[in-house]
């Protein structure tokens, strides 16, 4: 078994992955920019090792720091959390070449399903459906338009080494595709360095179904069942559930076949999950591979919810050299899980907060989980992601685990920057997602009930609560103010009032 991992992140994931290694007793190592030398996953570690100024490009992304950083501590395996390194093909290949494991798959497997366009291909040569749609081989902008004119409109063209919405424009007419495809390549170029496009039919009414799969290098793989990531905002979920209500069960075995098949036709080792998209309804449902990602997903917790799975544990076996702890017959669906992703954000405009956190306190009660990287004090600077915490309500069923995930946000406390929780109450609120009618462009088709301006007389009270807050300062007891709170959620309603 692993001796030490060093974990090549922060935030919640790195404390989350801190959390099995203490239970498992393994030490860990925790990297650090500047900006986060007395943040909470460097408080959570054995040991700290500063690597850079806070700009992620010159501390979390710098591979031989963190390398460094791993032979100093004598680390002998690093673990990459998500987004940073985590899909990085190089990273994984240093991490081989220095002797250190790297708790994912193999470099050559990242770096092959890395690329949209070859993943389509090794898909296809699975039996996997793949969305229609093509990659022109020369690239030119006239192959590009023809391209999307075979596929049909309305058409998605998108960057071949994307994710996360870059590098992808809709199409709706034949008068759009050149201006489409001009600016789809300038954004894959300026985020990725690559300009590679390829192009999808728009399935317009999707839900987006994922599965979870791990496997280890004595030849097992297994799936967890599957994930409904429906509930997105300019391609970046919002809210997860597992298992996805919309399935049944010849749909369900269907798709995770499809995704075991693709895991071993590829050699996958470690854990990982192949995203689809579900049209059409009842047992006549079809799906089409969209992407895989090669890491464990923000939204891994649901999937251990439901299946009370740890997926780091079962991570760090598998990159110890073991096989897997389980059968495919072993792993049970048990219940219903909801994750919601709180934001600092200005969730009417969309736009990331920054400041200093000056009271935060997470709800609890049965069912309920916080994966949080924060604490009351805490300075959220401008140069990460601004997921804060991630909060996950688990029920016997669907609508239990709905009426949970909105008690704890209600219960939720943070003062100190705008935040998303009225959002993410306001979505579960829909009558669509209580009758899981749900599909990827529904909070787009629903914005202006989600995200209202709010009234002049909540603006004053959350001043009023601000100010308080702000003269008590950090760490006082909850008495403090009184045990009151007259605006459920004042920062995501302060507007200017305060900054």
């Amino acid at each position: 078994m692993l001796r030490r991992v060093l974990i090549a992140n922060r935030g919640e994931i790195a404390v989350r992955i801190m959390r099995t290694c203490r239970q498992m007793g393994i030490a860990t190592v925790a990297v650090h920019s500047e900006a986060d030398a007395h943040a909470p996953h460097v408080a959570a570690a054995d040991q700290a090792v500063a690597i850079g100024p806070p700009p992620a490009v010159e501390s979390y992304l710098r591979i031989p720091a963190i390398l460094e950083a791993a032979r100093a501590t004598g680390a002998d395996a690093i673990h990459p959390g998500y987004g940073f390194l985590s899909e990085n093909a190089d990273f994984a290949e240093s991490c081989e070449q220095a002797g250190i494991r790297f708790v994912g798959p193999p470099a050559a497997v990242i770096r092959r399903m890395g690329s949209k366009t070859a993943a389509r291909e090794a898909m296809r040569a699975a039996g996997v459906p793949v969305v229609p749609g093509g990659t022109p081989a020369s690239q030119a902008d006239a192959d590009i338009a023809a391209a999307v004119e075979s596929a049909g409109l309305p058409a998605l063209i998108k960057a071949s080494a994307g994710g996360g919405g870059k590098g992808m424009r809709t199409v709706h007419s034949r008068a759009e595709i050149g201006d489409a495809i001009g600016a789809a390549r300038r954004e894959a170029e300026r985020a990725f360095g690559d300009g590679t496009l390829y192009v999808e039919r728009l399935i317009a009414r999707a839900r987006h179904v994922e599965v979870q799969v791990i496997g280890d290098a004595h030849g097992h793989v297994v799936h967890l069942f599957e994930r409904d990531c429906s509930l997105q905002r300019r391609h970046q979920k919002v809210i997860e559930e597992a298992p996805a209500p919309a399935l049944t069960p010849h749909v369900r075995e269907a798709v995770t076949a499809a995704a075991v098949a693709a895991a071993r036709a590829v050699g996958y080792v470690n854990a990982g999950t192949f995203e689809f998209l579900l049209e059409g309804e009842g047992d006549e449902a079809r799906f089409y591979f969209l992407e895989m990602n090669t890491r464990l997903q923000v939204e891994h917790p649901v999937t251990e919810a439901v299946t009370g799975v740890d997926l780091v544990k079962a991570q760090l076996i598998v990159a110890a050299g073991e096989p897997l702890p389980f059968t495919q017959d072993e792993i049970r669906l048990t219940g219903h899980a909801i994750e919601c992703r709180v934001y600092a954000e200005d969730s009417r405009r969309l736009l990331p907060q920054a400041g200093r956190l000056l009271r935060y306190v997470e709800p609890a009660g049965e069912g309920i989980r916080v994966d949080s990287g924060v604490a009351a004090g805490q300075v959220v600077t401008v140069h990460y992601d601004p997921l804060l915490a991630k909060l996950i309500a688990w029920g016997p069923d669907r609508a239990s685990a709905l009426a949970r995930a909105r008690a704890a946000i209600a219960a939720y406390e943070m003062l100190g920057l705008r935040h998303n929780l009225a959002f993410l109450d306001a979505l579960l609120a829909l009558p669509d997602v209580a009758a899981a009618d749900t599909h990827t462009r529904l909070i787009e088709s629903r914005l202006d009930e989600l995200a209202g301006e709010p009234d002049e007389a909540r603006r004053a009270a959350a001043a009023a609560v601000a100010a308080v807050a702000a003269a008590i300062g950090p760490g006082r007891p909850a008495a403090a103010l009184g045990e009151a709170r007259p605006v459920r959620d004042p920062w995501d309603l302060l507007g200017p009032v305060i900054w």
